[in-house]
């Protein structure tokens, strides 16, 4: 398994597109920042075949430290959920029948 950087995505883009590597990093930025600024707003982001982003709230709890074993209020928290579209699924599903 890879690790995939952001710089690694754009120079892939720019040299399919034959778009100038500048372009493309501006537009993958815009794109992600309005990602993040819909789901600070609490709205889902849904993306045809490809998948959905939403934002989930995770209730207070009270867990454990592992050292100590003391217990540890953790604070009511939001985070984002991604559900895997149709296009997604078929080809992780494609990957794990080759492996």
């Amino acid at each position: 398994m890879a690790t995939i950087t952001k710089k690694e995505v754009i120079d892939r883009i720019a040299n399919r597109t034959q778009c100038r590597n500048i372009t493309v990093k501006e537009i993958v930025q815009q794109f992600l920042e309005e990602i993040t600024t819909e789901l600070a707003k609490d709205n889902r982001l849904e993306f045809r075949d490809f998948g959905v982003f939403e934002v989930k709230e995770r209730a207070a709890r009270t867990a454990r430290n592992p050292r100590t074993l003391e217990k540890v209020q953790v604070p009511a928290r939001r985070t984002v959920k991604f559900k895997m579209g149709r296009i997604m699924k078929e080809k992780m599903n494609t990957k794990a029948a080759k492996g």
